[in-house]
């Protein structure tokens, strides 16, 4: 195949070319060793505090969509065919403040203001989709921007008050947006292209075909989807993974298929992406994906992502688990479908042959007389990492449980299901007696660990606490079933 030894993108209002590129520099370095954009601020390098937020506009099913990403756990090599937007360029030809940076003037948004940069940004992305957000839209999009000093009161009120300094109608960003578009459509990428020295060497396939051909040639390679997980081994362990192998902008592996039986979600699809269909199919999961981290990595993270690297305190895993997932597994020689839980075999070892990818996630739609939920616990309620995570899911008929389907993350070395408390609750009445029982089988079912997010003793505690609670809010012959929203 023939390939090209470059990679090109939008930074600001120029095109940049890059042909000499470690797979491994991040954007955050590009920008501020290589291009001295120095607004764009280092805090953690793992994708937590926000500082680094960016804009990268890119074009999806032929339209350009912005989102808020963090440049210190972005790869610069991904950046093919996108528009990286920085703090600097807010100001626009005038020179002036920008309104989202008046108003957080006005309202005393900032005080250090080593943060405000990352604040802005991620402001700036929700004014210009949704220019008149409630308080809780703004909270949301500002669950992973971290403030130390100033407080969030002040950056709210900004927040809100930002359409008296200006409407996105008139901001230049929305009126490049054809110039753009055209300018983006021509860098679209015809061929494979690799770059970077041997040590650390960058491939993004053409598409799917071209990826399982790739990894059939590199099947140590390391696949990259958002790096919300790799970028960390590069900025925390060092580690070399080199060849990187990219797919966040491979097109066929980015489908949504909403089905009357199940909904099919491509290894590519952001959390982001997959928001709405997720939210429509699967209403129990509507608060679950609000806390799958903070709006930049689910910008970036993929669902095949949280999947593929095996993770014991995934998010996603139990609960897709609990709903009878199945995952399509693909290489040169063709695809293969398995249960999602037979995916799973040891701690860090996955069903996963040399030179095979996660190509596409299928979820089957609840059947009559379902009952679904799915809880997490973690230190903080936004933008944290699970110390155990539960999907629940039975049938109920004529009061008896005839199916139970129940799995947790953060309990064992791999997402699992609980055989033992299924077996107490089949047959059963849906009662609390009956949830008891589930809940003292457990401990035949799993031998959590202790670390530095939960005790052993306390996993256990909490997830026969997710069965009762869950009993609690679905029993229907209380006429006032409970509602605990906010664990």
């Amino acid at each position: 195949m023939a390939q090209q030894s470059e990679i090109r993108f939008l930074l600001n209002g120029k095109e940049i070319i890059l042909s000499d590129l470690p797979a491994t520099q991040t954007l955050l370095e590009f920008l501020r060793i290589e291009k001295r954009l120095t607004g764009t601020k280092e805090g953690c390098a793992e994708g937590d505090c926000g500082a680094c937020t960016v804009l990268v506009g890119r074009l999806h099913q032929g339209q350009l969509r912005y989102e808020t990403v963090n440049a210190c756990i972005r790869f610069t090599a991904s950046l093919h065919g996108c528009h990286v937007v920085t703090v600097e360029y807010l100001s626009g030809p005038e020179g002036r403040l920008h309104p989202v940076q008046q108003a957080m003037v006005e309202h005393h948004g900032s005080q250090c203001g080593f943060c405000t940069p990352g604040f802005v940004m991620s402001l700036y992305a929700l004014w210009m989709g949704n220019p008149r957000p409630d308080a809780t839209q703004i909270e949301t999009a500002l669950q992973g921007n971290l403030c130390r000093c100033t407080g969030y009161e002040p950056i709210i009120r900004a927040a809100l008050a930002i359409n008296e300094y200006g409407s996105p109608a008139h901001d230049h960003l929305n009126r490049e947006r054809d110039s753009v578009t055209e300018k983006l459509s021509a860098l679209r990428q015809a061929q494979r292209i690799e770059i970077g020295p041997q040590d650390d060497r960058a491939i993004l396939p053409l598409d799917a075909a071209d990826l399982a051909q790739v990894l059939a040639d590199n099947p140590k390679a390391t696949i990259v989807a958002g790096a919300t997980d790799v970028g960390l081994w590069v900025t925390k362990f060092l580690r070399p993974i080199s060849p990187v192998v990219f797919i966040g902008h491979l097109e066929d592996l980015k489908s949504v298929e909403i089905g009357p039986e199940a909904v099919t979600i491509g290894a590519g699809v952001t959390y982001t992406e997959s928001e709405a269909a997720i939210r429509e199919a699967f209403p129990h999961l509507r608060a679950y994906w609000d806390r799958i981290a903070g709006w930049q990595v689910r910008n970036m993270g993929t669902i095949g992502g949280n999947i593929a690297n095996g993770s014991p305190i995934g998010d996603t895993p139990p609960v897709l688990i609990s709903l009878g997932a199945e995952l399509v597994l693909q290489n040169a020689g063709g695809t293969r479908r398995m249960p999602l839980e037979e995916f799973f075999i040891d701690y860090g070892e996955q069903d996963r042959a040399p030179g095979e990818f996660v190509a596409s996630i299928r979820i089957p739609r609840p059947a009559t007389g379902q009952i679904d939920a799915a809880y997490k616990i973690s230190k903080r309620r936004d933008e944290d990492i699970s110390a155990v995570a539960a999907g629940i899911s039975v049938t109920v008929e004529n009061d008896l449980i005839r199916t139970a389907r129940i799995a947790f993350g953060g309990m064992a070395a791999t997402p699992k299901r609980a055989a033992a408390a299924e077996a107490a609750l089949i047959g059963k009445p849906f009662s609390a007696e009956s949830f008891d029982a589930a809940a003292d089988a457990l401990a035949k079912d799993f031998k959590p660990l202790s670390d530095w997010r939960a005790s052993a003793e306390y996993r256990l505690m909490v997830a026969g606490n997710l069965l009762r609670r869950f009993h609690l809010e679905h029993d229907a012959a209380n006429p006032a079933p409970a509602r605990l929203e906010l664990a």
